[in-house]
């Protein structure tokens, strides 16, 4: 018989393969998304010096107020804002993109195209 895994190992595996290639630099720093079944999370991340630079997430008091009548597409994408605005603010022009091992659609497409809104470039 044959063992399932389960999706979530799944996207672990696909994370790993892609973190392979992909890296965060002072310049040009990582923008990783992690999505749970209620909150989604974003943040900037320079690899090198192992620093996150800016973060956003639903979690937050005051995102949280922001997207009480949204649903959770609509949530993405105002975090993605937020996080596009707080990068900016840091200093940070362009970003690359890490989905996390999710597939790029619904939340996770949703919260790039809200950080692209917000003024990153990826």
């Amino acid at each position: 018989m044959f063992n399932k895994r389960d999706r979530n190992e799944v996207r672990k595996i696909r994370h790993e393969r892609v973190r392979k290639k992909i890296s965060g630099t002072p310049e040009r720093p990582r923008l990783c998304v992690f999505r749970s079944n209620k909150h989604i999370y974003a943040q900037i991340i320079d690899d090198v010096a192992g620093n996150t630079l800016a973060a956003a997430s639903t979690v937050e008091k005051e995102i949280a107020a922001q997207v009480a009548d949204c649903d959770k597409k609509g949530e993405a994408k105002i975090v993605g804002k937020i996080i596009a605005e707080r990068a900016i603010k840091a200093g940070i022009k362009e970003v690359v993109f890490d989905r996390g091992g999710y597939i790029y659609t619904g939340r996770v497409a949703e919260l790039a195209a809200g950080a692209r809104e917000g003024g990153l470039d990826f």
